[in-house]
């Protein structure tokens, strides 16, 4: 009879043992799952017309424009991209740094505006020599990082300013003091092999937002997307979306938000 006992003993360790390997593979299958299948539920919240620019911000809910005292004309962002940039700025001024935006969000139309403008410029030149001509620091309509809302230019638009007295020593500022507000420079020099356009010493962008941003254009939008304007078709044969859209600093590419 005192065998009873112990055979129920026995049954009952295994049983709990059993349990409790079934547990520890279904917690690793279970964080298996959530490190690489769920995709960051901040993509589904982009939408494509967004990312293309096919929008209009000035209505839209999440942008507001900018105090016309911190900016050269009527100028949109982000809202949570403006209110970085304000804490920057704040910042800046008590160093006595003066941070005026000159440019901000531009939707399709009005990147297709610069675009067409350039291209007839360049008339004198084959069509795939105008594109690498005006990609040189103006992005395809469908492909620029300014219809996000996420990235701005600031004081001046030739990198010339930001070698002078006053320039350099805005530009040496920003180097030192932009990136504790999120914002960072774009597109640097070329030493290390980045690609696509030239230094941009007053592009800069917001990454807790643009990063995302990116990481969905890469997802959802294709070469078909990129259309409606001259020299489209051509935008798979430069290679647009590796070469430019995400021919950005190594900063950028590296950068995970906290």
């Amino acid at each position: 009879m005192k065998v009873i006992p112990f055979v129920i003993i026995l049954c009952i360790f295994f049983a709990c043992k059993d349990n409790s390997i079934r547990f520890k593979k279904t917690a690793e299958v279970k964080q298996s799952f959530n490190k690489d299948s769920i995709i960051n539920p901040a993509l589904s919240k982009i939408k494509k017309t967004i990312l293309l620019g096919k929008f209009d911000y000035k209505t839209h809910p999440d942008f507001v424009q900018v105090d016309l005292k911190l900016s050269s004309k009527k100028i949109y962002l982000q809202n949570e991209t403006y209110e970085a940039f304000l804490k920057m700025q704040r910042a800046a001024l008590y160093d006595t740094i003066q941070l005026i935006i000159v440019s901000g969000t531009r939707n399709f139309e009005e990147q297709k505006a610069i675009w067409n403008r350039k291209w007839n410029r360049y008339n004198n030149l084959k069509p795939i020599d105008r594109i690498k001509k005006i990609l040189e620091y103006s992005s395809m309509p469908a492909t620029s990082r300014h219809h996000w809302g996420t990235d701005l230019d600031l004081n001046n638009l030739n990198n010339s300013y930001f070698t002078s007295e006053k320039g350099k020593k805005t530009y040496n500022w920003l180097i030192n003091n932009a990136n504790k507000y999120g914002f960072y420079q774009v597109y640097t020099d070329k030493i290390n092999g980045r690609t696509g356009y030239n230094l941009e010493r007053w592009h800069w962008s917001y990454l807790p937002l643009a990063s995302t941003y990116l990481e969905q254009y890469n997802t959802t939008v294709n070469y078909s997307d990129i259309d409606g304007f001259k020299g489209s078709d051509l935008s798979e044969d430069i290679k647009v979306i590796p070469a430019f859209v995400n021919g950005v600093s190594k900063k950028v590419k590296t950068f995970k938000n906290r």
